[in-house]
């Protein structure tokens, strides 16, 4: 299963509204970005800024149409629409036998002489 960033949110901490704004400058550099917001919060400490940037990468049915239509098979292995061509393309009228040697078999001990072990 394919895995793919839709959409995504950051929210950065600054101290000063121009930090806030140089964030802001940065992000709009990328052309994902959609939304931007810069919040004046304030507490018994002082003022602080929250900067929220929104990112849209692309949409579920985006992705959908980019999926190629035949599935990604390893190389040297058919999918299931090369393998029912192939069974309605094979004739077992064409299928030949070798003949077999008629009360001959090899000596156990020249078989075994064949082999590498």
């Amino acid at each position: 299963m394919a895995k793919k960033l839709l959409h995504e949110k950051i929210r950065w901490y600054t101290d000063t509204h121009k930090e806030a704004e140089e964030v802001v400058a940065e992000a709009k550099e990328n052309e994902l970005l959609t939304m931007q917001k810069i919040h004046e919060k304030h507490n018994s400490k002082g003022f602080y800024y929250l900067v929220d940037l929104e990112f849209t990468h692309s949409t579920a049915k985006e992705e959908m149409e980019k999926r190629p239509e035949k599935s990604d098979v390893p190389d040297g292995q058919m999918n299931m629409d090369e393998v029912e061509q192939q069974e309605e393309e094979f004739d077992p009228d064409s299928i030949q036998f070798e003949k077999e040697t008629e009360g001959k078999t090899p000596q156990v001990e020249a078989t075994e002489s064949d082999l590498p072990f």
